[in-house]
């Protein structure tokens, strides 16, 4: 009975956190470099750092999973309650490049409870040449996501990110870093 009702909720706040998906995006940040679709979206991403909402309250631990099935991206979106080793919580859906050639801008159609679609853009707005780090937001200018292959990374390369997150105009004194599992 428990997990319908978490259902239900996390529906509700994903659903009340899209009302601005429609928001012109005509003073978001554009990417700055095209992303390799392979190199990018695939394997897993830990999220290093993100804007605080409600469907993460008490998550730690956050990753993307992206798949390349017959060459359609699949996303997978999870976290831990509370400890990196805590009950897992997941959501996913397939994901639609909507600037093929840059690459930078991807659609995800989550669905939950099977048949409720949540519909999320999130736009790359910088990454590192070899592709160990991402900067990834809506267009809103409301979430901000920082993301790096290795779940563990030093304060001095942190600091830089969000540096980088700041420089591109977002509200960096927001951000939340969610405990990450050990290596």
């Amino acid at each position: 009975m428990k997990r319908p009702i978490l259902a239900v909720l996390f529906a509700g706040v994903l659903l009340s956190g899209c009302a601005g998906a429609n928001m012109s995006a005509e003073n978001a940040p554009q990417p700055a470099k095209t992303i390799d679709a392979a190199r990018l979206y695939t394997g897993l991403w830990h999220e290093i750092a993100r804007r605080p909402m409600a469907i993460t309250d008490g998550c730690v631990a956050g990753a993307t999973e992206y798949k390349r099935p017959s060459g359609r991206i699949e996303v997978l979106d999870s976290c831990r309650m509370g400890t990196p080793t805590g009950e897992l919580k997941t959501i996913g859906g397939p994901g639609e490049i909507l600037d093929p050639g840059t690459n930078a801008k991807l659609r995800v159609t989550y669905t939950v409870l099977g048949v409720v679609p949540i519909v999320r853009d999130y736009w790359i707005l910088d990454r590192a040449s070899d592709y160990s780090w991402f900067i990834s937001a809506d267009p809103t200018l409301k979430d901000l996501y920082i993301f790096t292959r290795n779940p563990q990374i030093g304060a001095a390369q942190r600091q830089r990110l969000v540096k980088r997150a700041a420089e591109l105009g977002y509200d960096v004194s927001k951000l939340e870093f969610p405990e990450q599992p050990k290596r």
